[in-house]
């Protein structure tokens, strides 16, 4: 059993490495992140839930908490019955614990965000595939899955919501560039169709930080480094570079720093809010509190402003 202990693990930040949990299913393996990971178990009887989606298996109760059960196999059409021997993996991101049904766990590797290439659309399933990434392991590839948009599509409601920006009432035209690093295909249109709707509409998409870093490279030396890119908004969890390599490059730069960043994630704990801070982002937000994050970038785009006025 894994419990919820995090000692050992990227101990550093900023190194663009990441701690994958393997585990298989039908025979294949697939991984996930261990910051992603709360507990490991073996299976118990589950209680099925009426109406729900048809991956949702039900629900079941370990200790005092209630958690809900996908069945991972069945989400990703492989059918199998199910085997006391079976692996419950707690997991623990957007504010929510879910356990996945897997077959079995194999072991932990850590490896380099490098070393994870953003697959094609053949191997994905198309442009909203649930694989993240392909990473080697030890000699072996692994898929790594994109769980949060496995909880998007299961249950929507937990997800980047256009209601909370439609709540904000209308708002000014805010044309300042804002470059987004989000690798998952969906949350990257959600986002960016929220962000448009709070009226933001110069917006830059890269799929992941060494996309956005090696645009920021390619900037003209000279000049107000504001009028190319304003705000800068990472996910953590991303193929070739990382949200925190990517925070600590920008903020050791000394003509890039002073570019507003907020590291908007999944996977904000206690833990991971102290490495952005060291790292020197200037916010940390956790998915899906899309409202939360146009406020703060009102916020930090209007200090911005006066710090110019001066």
């Amino acid at each position: 059993m894994m419990e919820d202990n995090k000692q050992g693990i990227l101990l550093e930040s900023g190194t663009n490495e990441i701690e994958i949990m393997k585990f298989t299913i039908g025979g294949n393996l697939y991984g996930i992140n261990v910051a992603k990971v709360r507990e490991i178990m073996i299976s118990a009887p589950v209680k099925p839930m009426p109406m729900a989606h048809p991956s949702v298996e039900g629900i079941f109760k370990p200790r005092d908490t209630v958690l809900t059960v996908v069945d991972l196999p069945k989400y990703l059409g492989v059918e199998s019955p199910k085997d006391p021997k079976d692996i419950f993996i707690i997991t623990n991101f957007n504010k929510m614990f879910i356990a996945f049904r897997v077959h079995a766990v194999d072991r932990i590797s850590r490896i380099s965000w490098t070393d994870i290439q953003k697959p094609d659309k053949t191997v994905s399933g198309g442009a909203e595939g649930v694989a993240t990434g392909i990473a080697q392991c030890d000699g072996e590839l692994v898929t790594i899955l994109d769980f949060e948009r496995i909880v998007a599509e299961i249950a929507p409601e937990t997800s980047i919501q256009m209601s909370e920006v439609e709540q904000l009432g209308p708002r000014d035209r805010n044309d300042k560039p804002i470059w987004v690093a989000e690798d998952s295909i969906l949350l990257s249109k959600m986002i960016e169709d929220s962000l448009r709707k709070a009226n933001y509409v110069n917006l830059h998409m890269f799929s992941n930080g060494l996309e956005l870093w090696e645009a920021l490279a390619s900037l003209p030396q000279e000049g107000d480094v504001f009028r190319d890119v304003a705000l800068i908004i990472t996910d953590i969890e991303m193929p070739q570079m990382d949200g925190h390599r990517l925070t600590k490059l920008v903020k050791e730069n000394n003509r890039l720093k002073q570019i507003p960043l907020i590291i908007f994630s999944s996977l904000i704990s206690e833990e991971m809010r102290r490495k952005g801070r060291d790292l020197g982002a200037d916010e940390q937000l956790t998915k899906p509190e899309i409202g939360h994050l146009v406020d703060v970038m009102d916020r930090l785009l209007a200090r911005q402003d006066r710090q110019a006025r001066g």
